[in-house]
């Protein structure tokens, strides 16, 4: 009796001191209990130890809105993810992950500076308005698909001759890519609605004016495509700012405006 006891002790205690994961998504825990990775039903958990030494995760298709728990998987090298419901994705703990394709989703800003081991990324046919890979390996990244991400003016990389030479031909015409991108992923970009702000024209040759409505913008900066603040100025009470860009050389630019506490940016192309 004493034995069983101690027995009995001794699993109660393993019980309690197991660690769990929350999976607050039923149709990500759903397809982890059909790949065999949970158990039993859904409840929004499974154990720790069940998820943190999975390599391979492919959960394409299967209408998963929040991918929580994710972070746990930290010996994961490959995370498919496609063809969900996704608006957003921390893989900030799965540093092993050398494939990710998290394509078809709404994913708005993804962040992948702590992700060294990368060769293979998927982010297309989001709603991206930040993309940051600037890793220290994008020289070992062989495949990078960003197209069909129309909000996304700006994408961080380790070094802009080496993602213009090799990754172009995958990102939008209105992309383009630099080291220290105007607005980093935790903030975002957003844009003015078209009855407040008129930029033109875009591109231009020198000469370009920007309306807004009257004392809603307070300032207005200009950066190039690595980051480097050509301009800077205060906006007094006019509805109307006429900028003088002949002298800059060919490229893209980012106008950057202060409204009504946000800072809103524009991709601006000088012919």
């Amino acid at each position: 009796m004493k034995h069983f006891l101690v027995i009995l002790l001794l699993s109660c205690s393993t019980i309690i001191n197991a660690q769990n994961t929350a999976i607050p998504d039923a149709n990500f825990e759903q397809e982890l209990i059909s790949q065999g990775i949970d158990t039993g039903v859904v409840n929004g958990i499974v154990l720790t130890s069940f998820i943190d030494t999975v390599t391979y995760l492919n959960v394409f298709n299967w209408g998963i809105t929040d991918l929580t728990g994710i972070e746990d998987f930290t010996s994961l090298t490959y995370l498919g993810c496609a063809m969900n419901g996704l608006t957003s994705l921390d893989v900030s703990q799965n540093v092993l992950l050398d494939l990710l394709d998290c394509s078809n989703n709404q994913i708005t800003e993804l962040n992948l500076t702590q992700n060294t081991s990368l060769t293979f990324i998927a982010c297309l046919n989001n709603e991206l308005t930040c993309l940051n890979v600037k890793n220290g390996n994008n020289v070992n990244v062989t495949n990078f698909y960003a197209t069909q991400n129309p909000n996304l003016p700006c994408i961080e990389v380790d070094n802009v001759g080496f993602s213009s030479t090799n990754w172009s031909s995958d990102t939008d015409p209105a992309s383009s890519f630099s080291t220290n991108c105007p607005s980093q992923c935790s903030v975002g970009i957003e844009e003015l609605p078209t009855t407040s702000i008129s930029i033109y024209p875009n591109p231009t040759t020198g000469q370009l004016s920007i309306s807004f409505e009257e004392g809603t913008a307070r300032a207005i900066s200009i950066s190039n495509s690595l980051g480097q603040l050509l301009l800077s100025d205060k906006i007094k009470a006019t509805n109307q700012v006429s900028l003088d860009l002949s002298t800059y050389p060919t490229g893209i630019y980012f106008l950057q405006l202060e409204v009504d506490g946000q800072m809103i940016i524009k991709k601006i192309v000088k012919e």
